[in-house]
């Protein structure tokens, strides 16, 4: 008879408890079950920095230890998984309701008591590894699974050093690029991009995408949101837009805008990770939505992800892909395709940008099947504020 956990049996397991008996005991359940692959940790300093080099499926954590409690490491694990679907369960002998429902809010998975129940140990972690693996099928098949190799700890801990390095020293400046009105080339807003004053092979996308990895993602994405909220002091009437992974936006509070007429800022999620609980976005977002914040989508036109992007977030602007429109003057199926997005986004009430405007022709043809903006090139290349302002 096949064991219960068998099926997971190269998934990696990580158990944070400071107890050794209670780390033997799991560690023997998940073995006697089929799971192999087990990695523990028994001071909870430590997880943070070994999250990257473990890459685990499923965490089963202790709640109460010394050092760091179980929820501050319940927080450095969602912002390491970065909006993606890494399940916690929690093991406590804390039965309260106080107790599972902190956790529960604070991004657990799932809650079990001690002493525990073998069975339904072995059933509620089966059924958070096979959840893992249909999110992970998910993100491989619309393209979101890994770029690169696995780095190793030595690795990790130099990515970690030159991220925190940036971090401290403060070496984002703020770029702003124009999104103008196509048919009176009038400036309607503009998009806040990070330039680095420490160069990264992969350019500024590269240094958020190691952020990310080694759990400062949040902390620089909110850095360079705070450098570029500035800009709208000089800048009336018009709007700013500033971009967000998912994760982000799932920690941002109306304090991280430092008061600034939410009205006036578009969000515009980037792709350091796919959205995988889009409830959750939409929860963060309701609040500063209803008092004029908007939301944007980019990519559009590029592939299936994009249109479930639009309607599972219900965005306020819709940005069509640079696929899309370089070249629209040649191809009638690009012509076809961003003239039915227009219809589509003038039914539910959003705003069109073509991104990538390059040429005159292309910028023509965007306005006679009624795109109202865009943003390229063509239209302005990004440029530091007192440049703008000039």
């Amino acid at each position: 008879m096949p064991r219960l956990l068998e099926r997971f049996s190269t998934m990696s397991v990580l158990i944070v408890d400071d107890n050794e008996a209670n780390v033997a005991l799991v560690r023997a359940l998940l073995m006697n079950e089929g799971i192999h692959r087990i990695t523990a940790e028994t001071d909870s300093r430590r997880v943070a920095g070994r999250l990257a080099a473990i890459d685990p499926d499923l965490v089963l954590l202790d709640l109460y230890m010394p050092h760091l409690d179980g929820h501050a490491v319940l927080e450095q694990i969602v912002r390491f998984a970065a909006g993606s679907y890494l399940p916690v369960l929690v093991l406590t002998a804390d039965s309260t309701r106080q107790s599972r429902d902190l956790a529960l809010s604070k991004g657990a998975r799932d809650f079990l008591t001690k002493p525990l129940d073998t069975v339904e140990f072995g059933l509620r972690v089966a059924n958070l590894l096979e959840t893992r693996q249909l999110h992970t099928a998910i993100r491989r098949a619309v393209g979101g699974g890994p770029a690169v190799p696995q780095a190793t700890e030595g690795e990790l801990a130099r990515m970690r050093d030159r991220v925190e390095t940036v971090i401290q020293d403060g070496s984002i400046t703020p770029v702003f690029q124009r999104v103008a009105e196509l048919g009176t080339r009038a400036t309607v807003g503009h998009e806040a991009l990070a330039r680095f004053a420490r160069p990264h092979e992969h350019g500024p996308a590269g240094w958020f995408r190691d952020a990310f990895t080694v759990g400062h993602g949040i902390e620089l994405e909110l850095d360079a949101v705070t450098r570029a909220l500035p800009f709208l002091d000089d800048d009336a009437g018009t709007f700013l837009a500033v971009n967000m992974a998912p994760a982000t936006v799932l920690q941002l509070r109306r304090g991280d805008l430092e008061d600034r007429p939410v009205d006036r800022i578009v969000i515009e999620l980037t792709e350091h990770a796919p959205v995988e609980d889009y409830a959750a976005v939409r929860r963060a977002l309701a609040s500063m939505r209803a008092d004029g914040l908007r939301l944007a989508v980019d990519d559009v036109g590029s592939g299936y992800a994009g249109f479930q992007h639009i309607l599972a977030l219900e965005p306020d602007i819709i940005k069509l892909d640079i696929s899309l429109i370089n070249g629209i003057e040649r191809s009638r199926m690009q012509r076809a395709l961003a003239s039915a997005l227009v219809a589509f986004a003038t039914d539910i009430a959003a705003v069109v940008i073509a991104e990538g405007v390059e040429t005159a022709a292309e910028l023509e043809v965007l306005g006679d099947i009624g795109v109202p903006w865009g943003q390229g090139y063509f239209l302005g290349r990004p440029e530091p504020a007192r440049a703008v302002r000039a």
